[in-house]
């Protein structure tokens, strides 16, 4: 309907720019947005407006005007002016009903389109440290991440989903010696603990699996323990893989895949590391002071430079993930999107700086982030910390094991990525319509039960029979339905754009009440058969875009509850 009621007002347009009402030239972006009181019809534009000054008219004035110039249309019913000029719309009654007809045609193929044309979008998501299970703010990263990865899937983007693990550096060298530790009979408190060590039960794991000798198969390599207490370098190796394939366990529990696996060390490995330091160099955007080589990120609009290379000759976090950066560029990615927690607010200016000054023809800007803030899970008010598995904080298997993925997944990308979240166990697990995701989950069950009801009463939908009668839909909660599935293919857009998969909750969230609030206000099984069956048609489309939705967000759509 939006769509229909654009081409109107560019019609109307050509025809005043014909008549020298509007400059020849002008030729404005059309915004048209639903209303929120469906006393002043179901969409409005504000045209007239934005129009008033280059018309030199009033912008009241100008609103009669168009709409005088508007073509004939059966899909509006009427049109009237509102205000200083604001022109609103009210749907004819079959039109916006055809939106059912639509629906039902496309499948699960509504609301996706192929504005991306094809082009490729590298996503890399989670990105976690190997040295541990992964906490709730990975898993809000996966659940955010992998969504915007289906959001652009759906607007006909080619997605390559990216895990970069950080397997080299000093934390990676602390995780060996924890587990030596372990190996070795000793624990935190005892004399020889690593002063940073990490404790957490998994840690114990670890080293029993060393010491057993297993195998371990993480990705496309396989790690044998060596078993001997003594070899630092072995336990590092078997360490890493062991975790890796524990992350990966994780993550596949959880509904999310990668199609590639990228490996810090293998920066270093292949020289790609030393080679973006000579680079810098050579470009003249580095100078040595106090024994470090120093990168002018200050002339790339950081606040101050940067220290690439320390005085013990050890690079700074920063130096790799630029290297890692110009690696994705040189791999074809025009577009990239990293979704990082908010402690790497700091990275994204110096990496940009990075790429700059390296000259290698990356624009401006690039990549793009995606930075979510800090997740508080809560029991019974009060906050859970703790975890058996890792010890120290909430993993995301224990929430899985404690709410279902669904519910996860739902939660953690439910809200804004920049807006800090709480995650309320107890809410979560309950079956109430203050649950979102069961409150839009039962929205899809309800239909799979009114359609069961259908058929047990020898009554079952017949399509044919409710295409030809959805001009029925014409009670004011049917059409807030209708009017809701018509804008979810905007919606659908507009948070791939702005990698914004809240936006998809936020939608669903509206569609179940609209849905809620018209299953309670008008009665479906009528005696009536075209009216029945009208409904049903209506529940069905429903039924679809709610699972349409939820499939965006890796959350599953059950058919009872």
């Amino acid at each position: 309907m939006k769509e229909t009621i654009i081409a109107l007002l560019e019609g109307a347009l050509d025809h005043l720019r014909q008549q020298g009402v509007l400059p020849a030239d002008l030729a404005p972006a059309i915004k048209v947005e639903p209303t929120r009181d469906k006393a002043h019809g179901d969409y409005a534009t504000n045209l007239a407006l934005m129009l008033a000054k280059p018309a030199g008219r009033k912008p009241r004035e100008l609103a009669e005007t168009l709409v005088a110039a508007l073509p004939e249309s059966d899909a509006v019913q009427k049109v009237e002016i509102a205000g200083p000029g604001f022109v609103n719309f009210f749907a004819a009654t079959d039109a916006a009903a055809q939106v059912v007809r639509q629906v039902l045609d496309a499948g699960d193929a509504f609301g996706r389109n192929l504005t991306g044309q094809g082009r490729q979008v590298q996503v890399e998501f989670v990105s976690a440290n190997p040295t541990g299970p992964l906490h709730v703010g990975h898993g809000r990263g996966a659940a955010i991440g992998d969504s915007i990865c289906r959001l652009l899937e759906a607007t006909g983007h080619d997605v390559t989903r990216e895990f970069y693990y950080n397997d080299a550096g000093a934390q990676i060298t602390n995780l060996a010696r924890s587990v030596q530790a372990r190996v070795q009979g000793i624990d935190p408190g005892d004399e020889g603990w690593p002063e940073d060590g990490y404790r957490g039960g998994y840690i114990i794991d670890v080293a029993n699996a060393y010491l057993a000798g297993e195998t371990v198969h993480a990705d496309d390599r396989h790690v044998t323990a060596a078993g001997d207490p003594d070899d630092l370098e072995a336990i590092r190796d078997f360490a890493v893989a062991y975790l890796r394939r524990e992350q990966d366990l994780d993550l596949k529990a959880f509904g999310v895949e990668f199609d590639v696996y990228f490996l810090e060390s293998s920066l270093y490995e292949q020289g790609k590391v030393e080679a973006t330091v000579k680079r810098l160099i050579e470009k003249g955007h580095t100078y040595e002071q106090d024994g470090a080589l120093w990168l002018r990120t200050t002339d790339f609009g950081d606040d101050k430079d940067r220290v690439m290379r320390k005085s013990d000759g050890q690079y700074t976090y920063f130096l790799p993930d630029v290297a890692y950066h110009l690696d994705k560029w040189e791999r074809g990615f025009a577009t990239v999107i990293n979704e990082q927690g908010a402690d790497h607010h700091s990275t994204v200016t110096r990496v940009r700086a990075g790429l700059q000054a390296l000259e290698a023809g990356i624009p401006a800007g690039w990549p793009d982030y995606v930075l979510h803030q800090m997740v508080m899970v809560t029991r019974s008010g009060v906050e859970v910390k703790l975890s058996k598995r890792a010890g120290s904080y909430v993993t995301v298997r224990d929430l899985i094991d404690e709410v279902g993925r669904d519910a996860t997944r739902f939660f953690l990308a439910a809200r804004r990525a920049d807006s800090q979240l709480t995650f309320d166990i107890d809410l979560a697990r309950s079956q109430s319509n203050d649950n979102p995701v069961y409150y839009v989950q039962y929205a899809h069950a309800r239909v799979c039960s009114m359609l069961r009801k259908a058929e047990a009463e020898d009554r079952a939908f017949d399509h044919a029979l409710a295409m030809s009668q959805l001009a029925l839909l014409d009670s004011d909660q049917e059409k807030a339905v209708l009017n809701r599935l018509a804008r979810y293919p905007e919606v659908v857009q507009h948070a791939a754009e702005a990698h914004e998969p809240q936006q998809i909750a936020q939608y669903l969230l509206d569609l179940a009440a609209d849905f809620h609030t018209c299953y309670n206000a008008v009665k479906v099984m009528v005696d009536d058969d075209a009216q029945r069956n009208a409904r049903l048609a209506l529940g069905l489309a429903t039924r679809q875009v709610l699972r349409n939705g939820l499939d965006l967000m890796g959350v599953g759509a059950p058919e009872e509850m």
